[in-house]
C-alpha cells in the first residue's frame, strides 16, 4: 500500500511537465517586445518618417490593435502587471524597483503555462518588481534561452525582448559618432514638445533606434519560419510602454501609455481570433488583459487571481459597454508622486494625488538625454510657450480631462469646460470606483507597507481593518483643493488610523495657507511614529509658510531615517531646496548613504542643476 502511494505521488509530481494527449492541438506563442517606444513610432501606426519594414509586414498579416495600452508607463511596474494578469496597484508592485512580498495565491501566467505542459523561455528581461527569483519562474531565462531547447512536440511559449529602443539609447555616449537617417531640421515634432535643436536631434536618432529594433524582429520571425513552426505559432509584438523621448515614458499621456500591439495568427489558428487577420481593432485592451488572453489561446485555466479580460481565444469575454482602461503612476526611481487615470476610448480623465508637486521630472535618469536637458533649461530661462511650460510646474488643477478625438496630443485640459461638467463628474466617480474595486495599494504610502502588521500589503488591503471606500473618499477630498473639506481633514489627522492621518496631512499640503487652522495639529504629527505622516505634516507646515519648523524637522529626520523613509524626507528637501528655503551649507551636512541607489541619486542631484 505504501509503495502504491509513493508511486501515485511520483506520477502526480511529473504531471505538470508531461505532455497532454492533445498538445499537438494547442498553439505555440511568441511574444516579441521592445522597450520604450509608443505606437506612434511605427509605420503601421501612421508614422510617415518611420522605417519599420518587418513590423509593417507583420501588421499586414496580423490583427492591429489601435487602442492597446500599458497600465503603467514604466517598465518594472508594467511587467508585474503582465506577469500576473493583475494590476500592479492591487499587488503592491506599483513603485519602481520595489520588491514587496506577494501572497502565494497570486499565480503568474508562466506558472500556469508550465503546469499545463508548455516549455517557457525568456530571452531575457525580467524586472518583475517583487520579492523572489524572477528567472526561476521560467524553464530557461537567459541570453541563450530558446524554444528550440524544448522536448520533441512540446508546445512552447517564448519571450524575446529588445532594448535597442530603450531611453538610454539617446544618452550622449550612445549617440557619439552617429549620424541620423532623418534630417533633424526636417523632422516632424509632436505638438506637445517645444521646437529645440536638441529635441529634433533626439527624435531623429530615435527613428534609427526603432529601425534597429525592427531588424531584430525580422531575425526572430525568419528564425521561426526556418524552424518549421511558423504555422503552429501565434506571434504578438508590443512595446513595454510609451516612448523614450520627452513626455513619453513615466507620463500618463497617450505618448506614455499607448503601445503598439500586433497579433499574428497563422491560418491554422485564425479561428481563435474574433477579429479578421489583416484588419484593425478599436477595442480597448491593456496589459492586465495579456495573461488571461494568452491562457485563453493556450486553453489553460485562468487563475482566480487574474483581473484582466481575455480578448482572444476560446475564453474570450466581450468588452463591457462602459469599459475603461485604468492607469497608475507612483514613485518612479527616486521621485515621489501619485497619479491615476482612466480612458473610455474618447475621453481621458487624470487625477493628481500629489497636486502640489511639479509634473516633471519624475526621475533624474531622463536627464541623460540632451532633449530633456534643453527643455528644462528653456523653462528656467523662460523662453517657452505656455503649453510647453506646464510640464515643469505644479498643475493648476487636481484633475484633467482630455478629448482624444479632437485633441490627440492632450494639449487642452477640458476639466473647467461648463459643457463637460457632467462627464467630468462621471469619470471622477468612475476612477474612484475603479480604485476601490482594484484594492488600490497606492492609497497607503509606500513607507507604511511594512509597518501595518500584515504579511503583505495586498493582504492588508483585503483585510477587514482597511475601509477602502472611506480611505479613497478621504484621498479624493485631500486633493480637491476645497477649504470646505478642512474639518474632515482635521478629523482624519486625529484618527488612530495612520493612513487617515497621512491623507489628512496631505490635504493640508494641498490647501497650503488655507489650512492654517490645522497648524497646531500638524506640529503634533511631526512626532508621529509613521514617517509618511510626519514628513507630510512638515510639508504642510512649509506650504503654510513655516519653513523654519520644516527645516528643523528635516535636520533630524535626514539623520535618523533609512531607505524608503529617508527617500520620502529627501523629496521634501528637494522641493524646499528648489524654493530657496535650504542653503548650500545645509545640504552639504546631509548624511552620505550607500545602502540605496535612489537615495544616493537624489543626494547627488540636490547639488546639481535639476
Amino acid at each position: 500500500m505504501i509503495g502504491m502511494l509513493r508511486l501515485i505521488v511520483c506520477v502526480l509530481g511529473l504531471l505538470p511537465g508531461m505532455l497532454r494527449a492533445d498538445d499537438v492541438a494547442r498553439p505555440n506563442v511568441i511574444w516579441i517586445t521592445s522597450e520604450d517606444n509608443s505606437a506612434s513610432w511605427l509605420g503601421c501606426y501612421g508614422n510617415t518618417e518611420a522605417k519599420t519594414p518587418a513590423l509593417d509586414a507583420l501588421a499586414a498579416r496580423s490583427v492591429v490593435f489601435d487602442r492597446a495600452y500599458t497600465n503603467a508607463a514604466v517598465c518594472a511596474v508594467a511587467r508585474s502587471t503582465i506577469l500576473r494578469g493583475m494590476h500592479a496597484v492591487t499587488q503592491g508592485t506599483l513603485h519602481m524597483r520595489s520588491r514587496p512580498q506577494l501572497p502565494s495565491s497570486i499565480i503568474p501566467y508562466v506558472t500556469a503555462l508550465r503546469g499545463s505542459g508548455y516549455f517557457c523561455t525568456n530571452n531575457a528581461k525580467t524586472d518583475y518588481n517583487s520579492a523572489g527569483n524572477d528567472a526561476a519562474l521560467w524553464d530557461q531565462c537567459n541570453g541563450r534561452a530558446h524554444y528550440k531547447n524544448r522536448r520533441e512536440k512540446q508546445p512552447f511559449f517564448a519571450v524575446f525582448n529588445f532594448t535597442e529602443t530603450h531611453e538610454s539609447q539617446l544618452f550622449d555616449a550612445a549617440l557619439k559618432d552617429r549620424t541620423p537617417r532623418v534630417d533633424p531640421t526636417k523632422i516632424k515634432l509632436p505638438l506637445f514638445v517645444p521646437d529645440l535643436p536638441e529635441l529634433r536631434n533626439d527624435f531623429a536618432h530615435y527613428h534609427d533606434c526603432v529601425t534597429r529594433m525592427d531588424a531584430k524582429v525580422k531575425v526572430v520571425l525568419d528564425e521561426l519560419e526556418a524552424s518549421g513552426e511558423a504555422e503552429n505559432t501565434i506571434v504578438f509584438y508590443y512595446s513595454d510602454h510609451g516612448g523614450a523621448t520627452t513626455r513619453g515614458k513615466r507620463y500618463l499621456y497617450e505618448s506614455g501609455v499607448r503601445v503598439p500591439l500586433l497579433v499574428h495568427f497563422p491560418k491554422r489558428w485564425q479561428h481563435l481570433s474574433p477579429i479578421a487577420v489583416g484588419t484593425r481593432s478599436s477595442e480597448l485592451v491593456s496589459f492586465v488583459d495579456f495573461a488571461p488572453t494568452l491562457l485563453s489561446l493556450c486553453e489553460v485555466k485562468m487563475p482566480a487571481s487574474m483581473q484582466g479580460r481575455p480578448f482572444l481565444g476560446k475564453g474570450r469575454r466581450e468588452p463591457a459597454k462602459d469599459d475603461v482602461v485604468f492607469f497608475y503612476a507612483d514613485r518612479f526611481d527616486e521621485i515621489h508622486g501619485m497619479r491615476r487615470a482612466i480612458v473610455d476610448g474618447r475621453y481621458k480623465y487624470m487625477r493628481h494625488f500629489t497636486p502640489t508637486l511639479p509634473t516633471a521630472p519624475y526621475s533624474f535618469y531622463q536627464f541623460g538625454q540632451a532633449g530633456w536637458r534643453a527643455w528644462h533649461t528653456a523653462w528656467k530661462n523662460e523662453t517657452l510657450k505656455p503649453e510647453h511650460r506646464v510640464l515643469w510646474e505644479a498643475p493648476t488643477s487636481t484633475e484633467m480631462l482630455f478629448d482624444l478625438e479632437n485633441d490627440p496630443h492632450e494639449m487642452k485640459d477640458l476639466s473647467q469646460d461648463p459643457a463637460l461638467q457632467e462627464r467630468l463628474l462621471a469619470m471622477r466617480q468612475r476612477l474612484q470606483q475603479t480604485m476601490i474595486e482594484n484594492f488600490d495599494t497606492g492609497l497607503v504610502p509606500e513607507s507604511m507597507f511594512d509597518e501595518l502588521g500584515a504579511t503583505t500589503i495586498h493582504e492588508y488591503l483585503h483585510g477587514s481593518s482597511f475601509d477602502r471606500k472611506a480611505i479613497s473618499t478621504l484621498a479624493f477630498a485631500a486633493t480637491a483643493r476645497n477649504v470646505a473639506d478642512l474639518p474632515a481633514l482635521l478629523d482624519a489627522m486625529a484618527s488612530e488610523d495612520p493612513i487617515k492621518r497621512y491623507w489628512g496631512a496631505q490635504g493640508c499640503v494641498t490647501l497650503g495657507k488655507s489650512s492654517l487652522k490645522a497648524q497646531d495639529q500638524l506640529k503634533k504629527l511631526l512626532d508621529d511614529k509613521h514617517s509618511a505622516v510626519a514628513v507630510s505634516a512638515a510639508h504642510a507646515l512649509w506650504r503654510q509658510g513655516d519653513a523654519e519648523t520644516a527645516r528643523g524637522f528635516l535636520s533630524k529626520a535626514c539623520q535618523s531615517l533609512q531607505r524608503e523613509d529617508l527617500l520620502l524626507a529627501l523629496n521634501l528637501v528637494r522641493l524646499m531646496r528648489k524654493d530657496g528655503q535650504l542653503s548650500d551649507e545645509w545640504v552639504t551636512k546631509l548624511p552620505k548613504r550607500k545602502n540605496n541607489e535612489y537615495v544616493q541619486r537624489i543626494l547627488s542631484e540636490l547639488k546639481g542643476p535639476y
